[in-house]
């Protein structure tokens, strides 16, 4: 008798779609939304996962936005350290969607943080929401506020010039100052800063705080860039520590099906996002492990180089397409301002600056 699963197609079956396929050949990506062209100006920003993405689009000639460059000529190595290029805005990691949200607002001027410098053991000047962005922090005040400025003001062009942005969840648990609800990257006292208990508190965001959070900030963007597209993911990168009283591994699978939940709300209300399952392809079963490194934690060359494929496969217009392969395109505001740096680039790249290690520093 006839039932509503005799003519599904084999992706709707484990079997056919998972368990007899080489692991190389899984693909969870049914149909993309939407298209993205070489001249289409791709924003990141989120968790360190987000910078494999931004590497990849880069080296398959697709247009990397990168709105803040810094202002003299450095080593591919310093470019890196000081946190140019690493996202399309020097804002470092953004682990949750009130963090994001609450950027976006700092740079439009809207919110202004009671918490806004700290002073390092040296008396130089530290961005509470950016600790890591400027090794050994900013000799003086003048400095500090400059370059705050020149931030924001690369924020507000990512946000109003970009045609797509790809944005990667990466936790639920943070830490926000106990006045104002002000949202830190990292627990104060861990990357810089003092931790205070009467001032900082813990927070573990639910799935409606963070599709509330999401919402406001894709509305936000829509407002200022209209005919703007969105992609989340959400990264497959474990916590590295919970601040809640139990296992990581369970606060790990938390977090993270919050943020799948999300995502997928999100795609299902709005036909300008997309939800991209990068975060399958690396922790499904099929890969048997093999696309995570010893540590359990950072994912492979591999597993990101499957996670790639399948976008550029995907999402590259039809007409980008040469042969298999997408077309070479370098952009003067790409991750390089010179072709021959490209493939050292890379290389240097491929090390992902994560913020949320010094939460559990090796000796």
């Amino acid at each position: 008798m006839p039932h509503p699963y005799a003519d599904l197609p084999p992706y709707c079956f484990w079997r056919r779609s998972v368990a007899e396929i080489e692991p190389q050949e899984v693909d969870p990506v049914v149909h993309a939304r939407f298209r993205i062209g070489r001249h289409d100006r791709v924003a990141t920003a989120g968790s360190c996962f987000a910078q494999h993405i931004a590497r990849h689009l880069a080296g398959a000639g697709f247009h990397y936005f990168v709105t803040e460059q810094a202002d003299v000529p450095m080593e591919v190595s310093l470019t890196r350290k000081y946190n140019y290029g690493v996202f399309s805005a020097r804002y470092g990691n953004i682990y949750t969607a009130r963090q994001f949200l609450q950027l976006l607002k700092r740079a439009y001027g809207i919110f202004k943080p009671v918490d806004d410098v700290w002073v390092g053991n040296n008396g130089t000047l530290i961005d509470p929401y950016r600790p890591n962005i400027q090794p050994g922090g900013f000799s003086c005040e003048r400095e500090y506020r400059l370059d705050r400025e020149q931030h924001f003001a690369a924020v507000r062009r990512a946000v109003e010039e970009t045609n797509v942005m790809v944005f990667t969840f990466g936790l639920t648990e943070a830490w926000v100052n106990k006045s104002d609800g002000a949202v830190y990257p990292v627990c104060p006292g861990t990357a810089a800063g003092t931790f205070d208990s009467t001032q900082h508190k813990f927070v573990n965001f639910g799935m409606v705080q963070v599709l509330g959070d999401m919402r406001e900030a894709l509305d936000f963007i829509r407002e200022r860039n209209r005919g703007v597209r969105f992609i989340l993911t959400v990264s497959p990168v474990p916590l590295v520590a919970t601040a809640e009283n139990r296992h990581v591994l369970v606060s790990t699978t938390y977090s993270k099906a919050v943020l799948r939940t999300v995502c997928g709300e999100l795609e299902g209300r709005f036909d300008d996002v997309a939800y991209f399952p990068s975060y399958e392809v690396i922790t499904g079963n099929f890969n048997r492990g093999l696309y995570y490194e010893s540590d359990l934690r950072e994912v492979t060359e591999a597993g990101v180089s499957h996670v790639m494929r399948l976008f550029l496969q995907h999402y590259a217009a039809a007409d980008e397409v040469a042969n298999g392969e997408p077309i070479p395109h370098m952009e003067p505001d790409t991750l390089t301002r010179d072709p021959k740096d490209f493939a050292r680039i890379m290389e240097e790249a491929a090390k992902v600056i994560c913020d949320e290690l010094v939460l559990d520093p090796k000796d």
